[in-house]
């Protein structure tokens, strides 16, 4: 399974991959460093990949759930109530494809704020930091 990190404001996380086309796709897009965005409890942003709604596309997704979400070409991290939300679980605006899921607890993802930086990298030994 491929592993990433995700790393903002002081806050990093590891994160499995799934084998999944999205999951591929965002595999080689990466290193990605975009401004947060927030939702509720999600963190989203844009990134330079282009996928179709999967066949499992879901708006009801778990916390600490990795969601690909096509309207946006955006990269959602799910830890908590959002906006759509109709109980404490996370609910993406529209169907995501969830490709992944944060490995440790997703909830220290709450401080973040909107424009902050939020890095996503490979966990390959390949991909050099930047800082």
């Amino acid at each position: 399974m491929r592993s990433i990190t995700i790393t903002a404001a002081g806050v990093q996380v590891t994160a499995e991959l799934r084998d999944t086309p999205t999951a591929r796709a965002i595999w080689a897009a990466l290193p990605i460093e975009a401004p947060a965005n927030t939702w509720g409890d999600e963190i989203y942003f844009g990134i330079p990949v282009a996928c179709e709604p999967e066949a499992g596309a879901r708006a009801d997704v778990a916390v600490g759930e990795l969601g690909y979400w096509p309207p946006g070409s955006a990269f959602c991290i799910f830890f908590g109530r959002t906006p759509a939300s109709s109980d404490d679980l996370p609910r993406a605006a529209s169907p995501v494809n969830v490709f992944g899921r944060v490995t440790g607890d997703a909830t220290c993802f709450r401080g973040i704020r909107t424009g902050e930086r939020v890095r996503v990298e490979r966990n390959d030994g390949k991909t050099p930091r930047r800082e």
